[in-house]
């Protein structure tokens, strides 16, 4: 992937997910200020990202246990949103590229059978826990 591919997806991914929070805490047409899984809609089953929002939101309000519980996959995401825009505007005010060098490590990393296939039994470690909590 292209750097200017990667750092363009990189900002619309974050700018949806600020939007998809902020649409989120403050929606009054939902009581319960969550959004809707449409894997959980269309199955009936939770998804391994079930949870993410809310462990999102109890990070907003400081409960870190509270968001591992809902989903550590929202404590991942939470840090990417975090970090992610400023990495981006270092490295555009920089002439830099190190955002894209750290993500073709990540990725040549989790080409590795040897953590690919934990990666995947985690996720589905997750999905599993998603469906027994009954979220």
């Amino acid at each position: 992937m292209t750097r200017k591919k990667l750092y363009t997806l990189l900002a619309v991914a974050c700018l949806g997910g600020y939007i998809y929070v902020g649409n989120t805490i403050f929606n009054v047409h939902n009581p319960d200020g969550f959004g809707v899984c449409i894997i959980k809609e269309a199955t009936g089953f939770p998804c391994p990202s079930c949870g993410s929002t809310r462990s999102v939101l109890a990070i907003l309000d400081g409960h870190f246990l509270e968001a591992v519980y809902w989903n550590p996959i929202g404590v991942v995401l939470s840090l990417i949103l975090t970090i992610t825009p400023f990495w981006l505007l270092f490295d555009v005010i920089k002439h830099q590229d190190s955002l894209l060098k750290f993500y073709t490590k990540i990725e040549n990393l989790l080409r590795q059978k040897a953590v690919a296939i934990p990666a995947i039994a985690l996720v589905l470690a997750n999905w599993i826990w998603n469906y027994y909590k009954g979220l």
